[in-house]
């Protein structure tokens, strides 16, 4: 069993998601599309597909956020399960028909994110259906739900944080969050966060940097749940 991760941006790497692939000895490919890697013409060789965030937009005119969607698309035909995460989940969104705008508030910083206590959200975030997680938000636009997906997600700045549709689930947030992740962001993140004054969803680097060490470990439980449902779908379509 072998999974394809998509990198949009090189400092936007797979984190703890390739820590919990390693951990479990699963085999994966990433494809760092600003290194210069290319999308996987197919999904042939793959189980399951993952797909990270980025700076730019789903609707920007780039031939590897196009190809990701075809990838989707596959996938979802195929019965193998996509987990996307921010801008992920946004082309997942965008792949299934639904538009991807700015969202309602500028979201940075953790933050709370109310799921619901569905079969779909049991499934997924297991033992945090119906609860409160805290997690890691950094995103300007945000998802519609397409047509006969489930929102699983919500939270006060942004309604839509997560649907789930057959064996796909869109996040607007970040459960790949790491450390050496969330240190390397807010070291590149200064003059950015610096014209953002104001913006009720946004926090400083300071307090970023202190709510990590309370939120990380709830994050990750809550990765771990996402991550192993991930892993079961793609055992079934593997065959494996």
């Amino acid at each position: 069993m072998r999974i394809a991760i998509l990198q949009n941006n090189t400092d936007d790497g797979p984190a703890y998601l390739a820590t919990w692939l390693r951990q479990r000895n699963i085999a994966f490919d990433v494809f760092d599309f600003e290194h210069g890697d290319e999308a996987p013409a197919s999904l042939a060789d793959y189980a399951g597909l993952a797909i990270l965030g980025g700076v730019m937009s789903v609707n920007d005119d780039l031939p590897s956020l196009r190809q990701a969607e075809v990838l989707i698309r596959e996938a979802r035909t195929a019965g193998k399960p996509v987990i996307g995460h921010c801008l992920g989940g946004q082309l997942i969104a965008k792949a299934l028909g639904a538009t991807v705008g700015a969202s309602p508030n500028i979201e940075i910083g953790w933050w709370p994110m109310q799921t619901t206590d569905s079969a779909a959200a049991r499934a997924w975030f297991g033992e945090f259906a119906g609860s409160t997680p805290t997690v890691i938000q950094w995103h300007y636009e945000s998802f519609a739900v397409p047509a006969a997906a489930e929102l699983i997600g919500s939270s006060d700045a942004c309604p839509q944080q997560a649907f789930a549709i057959d064996t796909l689930l869109a996040m607007q947030f970040h459960v790949e969050i790491d450390a050496a992740k969330h240190a390397l962001w807010l070291s590149a993140s200064q003059r950015e966060l610096a014209r953002l004054p104001g913006e009720p969803y946004v926090q400083t680097a300071s307090v970023m940097a202190a709510q990590m060490a309370n939120r990380l470990t709830e994050s990750q439980k809550l990765a771990d749940a996402i991550y192993s449902h991930f892993e079961t779908l793609a055992k079934a379509a593997s065959g494996s």
